[in-house]
């Protein structure tokens, strides 16, 4: 990537880089190796082919950047509210980046008393020029709790997520407490 990177994005990078951590290869993970947070297959798609002890920091930035914030239009919600951006960025890292759009679609429909205060949107996933202007007339007609609103909407369906894939396999209870603590009541 030649052009400069957003600070802001940059700043969601750094929180996310800072909550993971150092490397990881812990057997209950289904994403195997780890380090900055960024598993092997991801750092293999993105040009990786040393170790994943050794990716430096700079490398998991410019994944995170690209991958994760730019690419799924994280990066666009962000310069609305950065707290929604980050949040939906947070939770793509964690959580795959296919879900928190369409969990931003849905509340966006819900919040939005049948069509009246604005119309319904696809809920496809795809954060393009329609999500965008759903969600500033969402945060124009809801008003100075809008933001606290989203972010609680959002933070149940990740919640909702965690508890489903780790019902659905106990030794995932390894990550409860910690991914609670660090994604949803951080």
């Amino acid at each position: 990537m030649n052009a400069p990177m957003n600070p802001l994005i940059l700043g969601m990078v750094n929180t996310t880089i800072g909550k993971e951590g150092a490397y990881s290869n812990h057997t209950s993970d289904p994403g195997g190796e780890t380090i900055w947070g960024i598993i092997k297959t991801t750092a293999v798609a993105n040009g990786w082919t040393g170790p994943m002890k050794a990716i430096p920091r700079d490398i998991a930035v410019r994944i995170y950047y690209t991958e994760y914030a730019v690419k799924p239009g994280f990066a666009a919600i962000a310069e609305t509210p950065a707290v929604i951006g980050a949040e939906l960025f947070d939770s793509g890292v964690n959580c795959g980046v296919g879900r928190p759009p369409i969990w931003f679609q849905e509340w966006l429909n819900a919040f939005n008393q049948h069509g009246r205060l604005y119309a319904d949107i696809k809920e496809d996933g795809q954060i393009g020029p329609a999500t965008l202007a759903n969600f500033k007339a969402y945060l124009a007609k809801r008003g100075p709790e809008a933001e606290k609103v989203m972010l609680a909407a959002l933070n149940a369906d990740q919640a909702a997520h965690y508890k489903k894939i780790i019902r659905a396999k106990e030794s995932n209870e390894d990550f409860t407490f910690g991914l609670m603590r660090t994604r949803v009541a951080a």
